[in-house]
């Protein structure tokens, strides 16, 4: 598209120095640029595109999946973020052959970039449609799948307006994957390929259990409140003190997301037992997690789960370690890093988003005081995880029949 890329030529100042105020270093415009040197020479080369955080904990499994179905497949996860990167290094540097930035969409960047990775398979999370990018797969005869995806309500209703514009970059995919049937209705009114469209359901929900090889001594029913950030233990700690008041067998525990905060926590708490002491919840109320690596098991313990971050501007936290285990979860209105689980959930009445403490007790006391209530949103999740899981094994079964 010359248009286009005479435009990011007039722009390109302003672009760059947008850039570097957004605290993009030196080097990670270079790599949008496509200038960096890739190296991908030989076997065949996959990549995994993710633009940020969700859709980097989304394609996780999947990436490590990979790696192990196909160990002679150079893996290459590409972001679009900073914060898409942090996370991507963390949780895939060992996996991967290169993590690096996901080009500008122009001509000239795109053709730099795939000269670099020469990748044979493009797998893009959720929803990204990227003109330029598309056509130079094409003319590299590159396969570009979207994989997990989806489409809001507010994106579909802008789309529909311009049909004529995406019908035919829909179709330059080799294959379109939806979340849910909703979703690839979506994609086939805007025009996808209904040969090649098909529903794979969410990566999200393809987890399990942890083994629970940890004791805990306790008697009553449990709230816990995990992943907490600072301003949230107070939120939490209120909510449990207004229900104890009302089930006298009712204990707390409380799992900081960073241990650096425990002084914080105890400072909320005030009376209370350490975990990391071989504290107990026969004798005391309240227990402070202070350990590392139990809080995935420790919902297998609770009864009714609040997830953190969700209170402050943070984004939230995965519900579905908790939801796994059979146990209700309820969150903040702060929810943007995992808000197409959060969809799913509420729509299946799995799981609750609040947005004030006082809705926070009301939804709470409600779980702990019905009984029946309790065990509905209980089976929902169990239902949920039925309905979504086996996405990942979908991916993989159609990288075996192009590979």
């Amino acid at each position: 598209m010359i248009g286009c890329e005479l435009l990011f030529r007039i722009f390109y100042p302003l672009l760059i120095l947008a850039h570097k105020r957004g605290g993009y270093s030196e080097d990670a415009i270079n790599r949008k640029l496509g200038k960096f040197e890739a190296h991908m020479e030989g076997d065949k080369t996959i990549m995994f595109h993710g633009v940020s955080v969700g859709e980097i904990n989304a394609i996780e499994k999947l990436v490590k999946k990979v790696r192990e179905e196909f160990p002679n497949i150079k893996i290459v996860v590409t972001t679009g973020t900073n914060t898409g990167q942090e996370i991507a290094h963390k949780k895939l540097g060992e996996t991967t052959d290169l993590i690096t930035y996901f080009p500008f969409d122009t001509p000239s960047c795109v053709k730099r970039f795939l000269a670099n990775v020469k990748p044979d398979i493009v797998l893009m999370a959720e929803t990204e449609i990227w003109p330029n990018f598309l056509e130079g797969c094409k003319k590299n005869r590159t396969k570009v799948f979207i994989i997990n995806g989806r489409i809001s309500d507010r994106t579909f209703n802008s789309y529909k307006k311009l049909k004529f514009f995406f019908k035919p970059l829909l179709n330059l995919y080799s294959g379109i994957f939806t979340q849910s049937s909703e979703d690839m209705n979506k994609f086939l009114s805007l025009g996808a390929n209904p040969d090649t469209t098909e529903r794979m359901n969410n990566l999200k929900f393809d987890i399990t259990a942890p083994a629970v090889d940890i004791e805990l001594k306790k008697e009553g029913r449990i709230f816990l409140a995990a992943s907490t950030h600072s301003g949230e233990d107070g939120i939490a700690f209120d909510v449990y003190k207004k229900l104890k008041e009302k089930y006298s067998d009712l204990k707390f525990i409380i799992a900081p997301r960073h241990l650096t905060r425990l002084d914080e926590v105890k400072s909320v708490v005030k009376e209370y037992v350490l975990r990391s002491e071989g504290g107990n919840l026969i004798e005391h109320d309240v227990m402070i997690l202070d350990t590392m690596g139990e809080l995935g098991k420790i919902f297998a313990f609770a009864d009714v789960s609040f997830i953190g971050g969700s209170f402050n501007k943070t984004g939230g936290h995965n519900p579905l370690e908790s939801i796994i285990f059979g146990k209700p979860v309820i969150s903040g209105p702060s929810i943007n890093n995992f808000k197409d689980i959060y969809s799913i959930i509420q729509n299946a009445h799995a799981g609750f988003v609040v947005k004030t403490e006082d809705e926070f007790f009301q939804i709470a006391d409600k779980l702990f005081s019905d009984k029946a209530f309790y065990e509905k949103t209980a089976k929902a999740g169990e239902q949920v995880f039925k309905d979504q899981q086996g996405a990942l094994e979908f991916v993989i079964n159609r990288l075996r029949t192009i590979l």
